[in-house]
């Protein structure tokens, strides 16, 4: 299991996992990198510039990561096909490339005009033409009623002239 967010940054950028939290803090609420390095170097521990910088960028790009992990393990989830060792890789992975290699035999494809003349069922209407183009196809009605609701009755505009 992959360590929080703050700690994993911790680690990389070898300082206190208190500093991180802090300068995590500090940004949350609106702070710049410039602002914390010159006013706040007793809350973060001294990290200069450069620290804060990556760990501003790093922390971005964690963030992304997790957000896009969630969405991945609950489309996988929707279409019933995640098992607990496609869990433990997605929830295992560190970089977006790898959670996106192991999301693509899942992802949903864009649906083309033939699939939405499937869904509406014109399939059979269209078989029908492809085995025999010279006689007219007699359609059936589909299952379900494709028909549009009816649109509420306008009501009469008022011709009398405004007075002023």
């Amino acid at each position: 299991m992959l360590l929080p967010i703050e700690q994993r940054i911790a680690a990389e950028l070898g300082v206190q996992p208190r500093q991180v939290s802090a300068a995590v803090q500090l940004l949350d609420e609106g702070a710049t990198v410039p602002f914390i390095s010159r006013y706040r170097k007793e809350v973060t521990g001294a990290l200069d510039d450069t620290q804060l910088r990556n760990l501003e960028e790093r922390l971005g790009y964690l963030r992304e990561l997790e957000e896009r992990r969630a969405a991945v393990i609950a489309s996988i989830h929707e279409q019933g096909k995640l098992d607990p060792a496609l869990r433990d890789a997605i929830e295992n992975a560190e970089t977006k490339q790898r959670l996106e290699d192991l999301y693509l035999p899942f992802k949903q494809k864009r649906r083309t005009k033939a699939q939405i003349a499937r869904e509406a069922g014109i399939e059979p209407l269209a078989d029908a033409l492809l085995a025999d183009p010279a006689s007219p196809p007699t359609p059936k009605p589909p299952a379900t009623s494709t028909r549009m609701p009816a649109l509420p009755t306008p009501r009469p505009c008022s011709t009398a002239p405004a007075r002023s």
